[in-house]
């Protein structure tokens, strides 16, 4: 399996971005997708989840509201929606893949990681 993110880069607080992780290797639709993202100097966090139907989804409270996480099973792809960004945002940004299909807020239950790609946000 591979995870190719892209999307990150340099914008001005209450900008927007969004993110798309374009996976291969194996049925997409069949498994539960997420976000985490890590600061410097800090560990991964969770940010965003969502099932393999793209039906539920699951937020970190540090997001919601701002972040959406969507997914095109056609287009072997997830994306993350980010608005209204805020400094304490900047991150390098992780799509995953998990073992299963349902959605999951737990690093350890995925079985796949992207390279990341960096979001920085100026204040």
């Amino acid at each position: 399996v591979q995870l190719q993110a892209s999307g990150g880069g340099l914008v001005q607080a209450g900008g927007s971005l969004r993110l798309s992780c374009a996976a291969s290797g194996r049925t997409f639709s069949n498994y539960a997708m997420g976000w985490f993202r890590q600061a410097p100097g800090q560990e991964r966090k969770f940010v965003a989840t969502i099932n393999w139907s793209g039906e539920l989804t699951y937020y970190a409270d540090s997001v919601k509201g701002r972040f959406t996480v969507s997914r095109d099973n056609a287009k072997n792809t997830v994306y993350l929606q980010m608005n209204n960004l805020k400094p304490e945002d900047t991150a390098v940004y992780y799509c995953a893949q998990r073992s299963g299909g349902a959605y999951d807020f737990t690093m350890t239950h995925y079985e796949y990681w992207g390279q990341g790609t960096q979001v920085t946000v100026s204040s």
